[in-house]
């Protein structure tokens, strides 16, 4: 499979100029309101996830679109053996809401349920990850929304003594028996997808979820990780995939539990 070759800058592109409007309505105050499944969402969301989707119905218009308040609008597109994108428009909206700045823009181009490309960017941390082809890369967007300081980045490899990334708003009791078991008394806390980017960036080792999420919230982050070397799995070591639909235990599109590594020892 070969990915296009403007990929990288028209998905930067989007991400950016969604990212854009986040940060316009994060510094005024938004407004929230509740979805059916009883989970927040603002203007924010709405509004970045309209310039993605314009942007990529413009460059990519045969590949369909997979993304979050479209899907709970009831707008689902059939992607059963196709390439399609998943989009996250702000993830982390609890983040946002409660004016943290770990909120992120994720895109993700998925291929055969796997993640092949992918971009996180977190506005108001002004910084960025892409992922894709075996290349991981950690960017800055400076104040007039340019890319700065574009660097690679990759996955450490695992020590004896392992570091791991967990949710801030999201804890269980089987994430904490996780890290029981592992022996892994170092965790820290963050939200959003940034938590694969910090794998993928060398700064911890795994990644455990055992929550219910949603293919556009893990995406793009897992399209960085594996690109920096890193693997997603199901807890029991089987493939982590995309594209699931007509799932007999949940809804289209929901996630199992899964961990996230960084680079084997």
């Amino acid at each position: 499979m070969t990915l296009p070759a403007n990929l990288a800058a028209i998905l930067s592109k989007a991400a950016i100029d969604a990212g854009r409007e986040i940060l316009a309505i994060y510094r005024a105050g938004p407004t929230v309101s509740m979805k059916s499944d009883c989970t927040p969402v603002t203007e924010a969301d709405q509004r970045a996830e309209a310039i993605i989707l314009a942007q990529l119905s413009e460059a990519f218009p045969d590949v369909p679109v997979v993304a979050e308040e479209a899907v709970s609008a009831g707008n689902i597109p059939e992607v059963g053996g196709r390439r399609f994108f998943l989009v996250d428009p702000l993830d982390g909206t609890r983040e946002f809401i409660n004016r943290r700045d770990e909120f992120t823009v994720n895109i993700a181009l998925i291929e055969a349920g796997v993640p092949v490309a992918g971009i996180v960017y977190a506005p108001a941390l002004k910084v960025a990850y892409w992922g894709a082809e075996g290349l991981a890369e950690k960017f800055e967007v400076a104040d007039d929304f340019t890319i700065v300081n574009r660097r690679p980045i990759g996955c450490r490899s695992r020590g004896t003594s392992l570091t791991a990334v967990v949710s801030r708003t999201h804890g269980d009791p089987e994430t904490d028996a996780f890290l029981l078991k592992t022996g892994i008394c170092d965790h820290t806390t963050v939200g959003s997808s940034l938590k694969f980017c910090l794998l993928a960036e060398g700064l911890a080792d795994v990644y455990p979820r055992f929550g219910r999420t949603m293919e556009w919230d893990t995406a793009a982050g897992d399209a960085v990780l594996r690109a920096a070397g890193g693997r997603v799995t199901r807890p029991d070591g089987s493939p982590f995939l995309y594209g699931k639909t007509n799932q007999q235990t949940d809804s289209d599109f929901a996630n199992p539990a899964f961990i996230g590594w960084g680079r084997a020892a």
